[in-house]
């Protein structure tokens, strides 16, 4: 039993998987064929091989198959081969490295001709698996994404974001097939990276975020016109932002201040409009009153004749409207007059 699981465990650090057939037609002459490492492959090497004279099937120097018509196969070499005469195709089991390479074919008639011949290349690879992604973020909030398998031969990459496929405008740098890319600094979401060779394939994925970075487009304290992705905590850095962000509260306040001026000219306008179309008859004109008025004697003083000193009190103004007909002469208004003693 533990020589069993060692065997399981050793299989598996060299990536070998026992799971994964491929197949391959290898009646084409120079076929490229491909078997995954611990597994196995079927290689169709003619239709039907029950009426065939003679056939040989051999491994550059090595004769793996040697059969003959009406004869039951049994040069086999390798008890991981088998041969099935119908459909011509020759299978291999746990495969390994030494299994790769030039196979070749010959047929010959009755007369020991060589009738036809063809070549076949096999290519053991190891299986992908255990897909990692790793990012990190840049100085300027770009993301550096590393794509990684443990095992696998000859790995192909392809990435996508959010289910589509990654755009060449999304990448800072690299491409949607490289191992490692650089994406922009606003880019986000559900990344994906799938590897790939040919016998098998595995993906991994990760949700990306954004830096935190903030494109800065501003003038600093030195004159320098900056643009370039910074933390926000550098905003302080600029004096004048020309950005669309910048500009906002400038902007805020000279709407508010045209908003403020133009109340203000359209209030004036009224109420000039307003006091023009007025009759000049409304107009009020002011009008002396005088109440409370006493006389009384002037003190201090041995006079024969009385002389009277008159004292006006609350004086006011009032206004009322001028009247239809103009009055001959001055008017004057007195009430409540009253001698003093």
């Amino acid at each position: 039993m533990d020589a069993v699981f060692g065997l399981s465990l050793l299989l598996l650090l060299l990536g070998v998987s026992h799971g994964v057939e491929t197949s391959c037609d290898g009646r084409k002459n120079r076929a490229q064929c491909f078997g995954a490492l611990g597994g196995s492959v079927q290689l169709q090497l003619m239709d039907d091989a029950s009426e065939l004279f003679r056939y040989r099937w051999r491994k550059d120097s090595i004769v793996i198959l040697d059969g003959r018509k009406g004869r039951p196969v049994t040069d086999l070499t390798d008890y991981r081969f088998s041969f099935t005469l119908k459909n011509g195709t020759f299978r291999i089991n746990n495969l390994s490295r030494n299994d790769g390479g030039n196979y070749t074919l010959e047929i010959h008639d009755s007369d020991g001709i060589q009738t036809a011949t063809q070549t076949l290349q096999l290519i053991i690879q190891a299986p992908v698996s255990s897909v990692k992604l790793v990012s990190e973020c840049l100085s300027q909030g770009e993301i550096r994404v590393s794509c990684s398998s443990e095992v696998g031969d000859s790995p192909q990459y392809s990435w996508t974001l959010n289910g589509r496929k990654l755009k060449e405008s999304q990448l800072y740098s690299g491409n949607h097939e490289t191992k490692n890319i650089t994406l922009k600094q606003d880019v986000s979401g559900e990344l994906v990276c799938t590897v790939k060779n040919q016998v098998s394939d595995d993906k991994g994925e990760k949700t990306i975020s954004t830096c935190g970075f903030k494109f800065f487009d501003c003038t600093l304290t030195n004159g320098t016109n900056l643009k370039q992705w910074l933390r926000p905590t550098n905003e302080t850095l600029c004096i004048e932002s020309t950005t669309p962000e910048g500009y906002l509260p400038i902007m805020g306040g000279v709407l508010f201040v045209m908003l403020v001026l133009l109340a203000v000219g359209v209030g004036v306008v009224y109420a000039q409009k307003k006091r023009q179309n007025k009759p000049k008859e409304d107009i009020d004109e002011q009008e002396l009153t005088y109440a409370d008025i006493k006389v009384v004697p002037r003190q201090g003083r041995q006079i024969h004749r009385a002389e009277r000193e008159v004292e006006y009190g609350q004086v006011k103004f009032s206004q009322r409207p001028r009247p239809p007909v103009e009055p001959a002469g001055d008017e004057c208004v007195y009430s409540m007059v009253r001698k003093g003693r």
